[in-house]
């Protein structure tokens, strides 16, 4: 190589030649990451052994009832408890990444970048839990045991179909939900609206339910703040993880938290409205069934053909939401 030809290249490389300078380009060893990995519904569910594929459990809809009697002449008829099997199909969520040998001790001899190869596998996992989490709310399968996809049954799916996943009979049926418009006052407000439906719930005679917490996207969670600003309604805030202060209101199941997720859909409808959903649960009795660790798992596979290291990460499981006709609920607003 000529002389005037190295130092053509040295020029490219370097950003700036002169009398005893010569400058390249250099870089901050951490990578600016604000790339989301979690929502907040994947943190906070139940986490339970599966029983097997498919999962099983058992769910009791009545219980024998007592009648009364002439007390000088007992009669009773023989009753029974009425429960039914539940089961629902276990999911696989992978992903994989292969590292170049060469690449990767290029990196370390630079020693910019020294842990990188480990962000980008604790990334890989991170990539896994964020398709969990996405899934666990929006999942488009639409049954739990004959299944049509491979993703997860989505819990929002679950709650808006319960009565007909469940397939409980005995007279049970789903609360209807309550449906709006606008931020309005008075009777018809958002939080009004909410407490008279979670009132509905706890008011049934044939189930004891108490709703312990609400998810919404947090644009619909901020058409509830808008609203109680607007007409000075008294809400209250709780801490449910440490930093994550949220609106809470009081309700006849006490004091329920709105927790924003952001994998919760908000539809546009047109004219500049969107179709929101509050979805009012009750935490333990939405469970992720798992197969051997409820956290993904990493599997080294052997070196390919040009010596690179291979990765794969593997989740099995499987979300489901018992007593969805009863123990949960959507309330269906359009604003």
């Amino acid at each position: 190589m000529s002389k005037a030809m190295f130092i053509d290249r040295m020029s490219a490389a370097a950003t700036y030649l002169g009398p005893g300078v010569i400058e390249v380009d250099s870089y901050q060893t951490e990578i600016t990451d604000l790339v989301r990995r979690r929502f907040q519904f994947g943190q906070r569910i139940k986490q339970t052994r599966a029983t097997g594929q498919p999962s099983r459990y058992f769910e009791q809809f009545t219980i024998p009832l007592g009648e009364f009697t002439n007390p000088r002449q007992i009669v009773s008829e023989a009753a029974q408890p009425s429960r039914g099997e539940r089961a629902l199909n276990l999911k696989a969520i992978v992903s994989a990444m292969n590292f170049s040998l060469f690449d990767v001790e290029v990196t370390q001899q630079q020693g910019e970048f020294q842990g990188l190869q480990a962000k980008d596998l604790t990334d890989l996992v991170n990539g896994v839990m964020y398709t969990h989490d996405l899934a666990l709310w929006a999942g488009n399968d639409t049954d739990l045991l004959a299944n049509t996809t491979t993703q997860y049954v989505g819990c929002s799916g679950q709650i808006l179909r319960g009565a007909e996943l469940a397939n409980i009979g005995n007279g049970v049926t789903t609360i209807t939900p309550v449906t709006g418009s606008g931020i309005v006052s008075g009777a018809s407000s958002i939080v009004d609206q909410i407490k008279t439906y979670i009132a509905s719930m706890v008011a049934r005679e044939d189930y004891e339910v108490l709703p312990t917490s609400i998810y919404a996207n947090p644009l619909t969670c901020d058409q509830l703040d808008r609203e109680a600003k607007l007409l000075n309604l008294n809400v209250d805030k709780v801490q449910i993880t440490p930093g994550l202060v949220v609106t809470a209101i009081m309700t006849q199941a006490g004091l329920i938290p709105i927790i924003p997720d952001a994998s919760i859909k908000v539809f546009p409808q047109g004219n500049g409205t969107f179709l929101h959903t509050f979805f009012v649960t009750t935490d333990n009795m939405i469970e992720y069934h798992y197969l051997t660790d409820p956290n993904p798992r990493v599997f080294q596979l052997g070196l390919t053909g040009n010596l690179g290291g291979s990765f794969s990460v593997v989740k099995f499981g499987a979300p489901v939401v018992k007593g969805a006709p009863y123990a949960h609920g959507a309330l269906i607003m359009i604003r």
